[in-house]
């Protein structure tokens, strides 16, 4: 049985990178010992380590909804999660991987048989239900610890689910699948009980005492929250997608705008087309946008600031905002 980590109740409702962070933080500084706590989070997509974001994920769909997109630093696959399923992580010592991860599947199967979910391990890392998967875990290593990480499908929004994760079309097939709606399972289906009730049980079921952080702790675990927002570790130069838009304005010319995102964000600016200037247009479009949110509010606001039309003869400020927000 696992030490239950106890938080003080300011910090539930955090986005995921506070409770990767979290993990870390117990691994490092709590004593030896097998720990475990759980957590629910807004609509989140959570990326595997080494995955491409626009591969993966559908980014607009995601900018459009408010979903949030975060990496985490096990392998595997993208999940979606919302406040319908519930989180669960374990620190546990130094060993060989293989034997832990197959505990903690058993151990938590066993929680959820006894619950009256009739639940299996199946493939490298699933619980499955009736054949569809209801827990995705993964792990990876930290010096002398170990950390298992999973998500629990009590219920979920499936619309959002369906609409954000674009996964390799082979890898579906290969498991005989056509989407990710019809390869999961929800534990809703099964139990008499409510979502937070389960992770009651889940607490009661796999773990006899508990520790609470403190808001000393709580400070240390946000610096390292911190690293998870870096755009070079969320998304990389791999995750780099264009969106272009173009239109010929009369008394002014063609325009062809090309923007290059890296995540959520502009990295790059190009501007083409038979205007005329009166400034350095590239220069004066990129001092603007590279760096701003690719979503229509935030770029409205950079062209309200900045008002880069000046910079080409005969660009109206609401001709340039209708353009530029055609993309979305």
């Amino acid at each position: 049985m696992s030490v239950y980590v106890e938080m003080p109740s300011s910090v539930e409702g955090k986005r995921a990178p506070f409770y990767l962070a979290a993990e870390e933080y117990i691994a490092h500084n709590l004593p030896a010992d097998d720990y475990l706590f759980t957590w629910q989070i807004g609509p989140t997509v959570v990326m595997g380590r080494h995955q491409v974001a626009h591969l993966e994920v559908d980014l607009d769909f995601c900018r459009a909804e408010g979903i949030d997109v975060i990496r985490r630093k096990s392998g595997g696959g993208c999940i979606f999660a919302d406040y319908n399923n519930i989180m669960v992580s374990r620190v546990t010592g130094s060993g060989p991987i293989e034997p832990i991860f197959q505990q903690y599947a058993e151990d938590v199967t066993a929680c959820l048989n006894r619950l009256g979910a009739p639940v299996e391990v199946a493939g490298r890392n699933d619980i499955v239900l009736n054949g569809r998967k209801i827990c995705g875990n993964a792990f990876y290593h930290l010096k002398d610890r170990n950390i298992v990480h999973g998500t629990m499908l009590y219920d979920t929004n499936e619309r959002l689910m369906q609409g954000a994760l674009t996964p390799d079309k082979a890898k579906m097939s290969s498991k005989g699948v056509t989407s990710v709606k019809s390869r999961v399972g929800f534990l809703k289906d099964y139990l008499s009980i409510s979502v937070n009730e389960l992770r009651e049980e889940l607490r009661r079921g796999l773990t006899d005492r508990s520790i609470l952080l403190t808001d000393e702790d709580i400070q240390y675990i946000k610096a390292i929250e911190a690293e998870y927002y870096d755009p070079d570790y969320l998304f990389g130069k791999q995750s780099r997608e264009d969106k272009s838009c173009e239109a010929r304005i009369p008394g002014v010319g063609s325009l062809n705008f090309r923007f290059s995102l890296i995540g959520d964000r502009i990295d790059q600016v190009s501007l083409q087309g038979d205007f005329f200037e009166e400034a350095d247009a590239q220069f004066v479009f990129k001092e603007a946008l590279v760096g701003v949110a690719f979503q229509p509010a935030a770029i409205a606001e950079a062209l309200q600031k900045y008002q880069p039309e000046r910079a080409i003869r005969g660009l109206e400020a609401e001709a340039l905002r209708n353009l530029l927000l055609k993309m979305f």
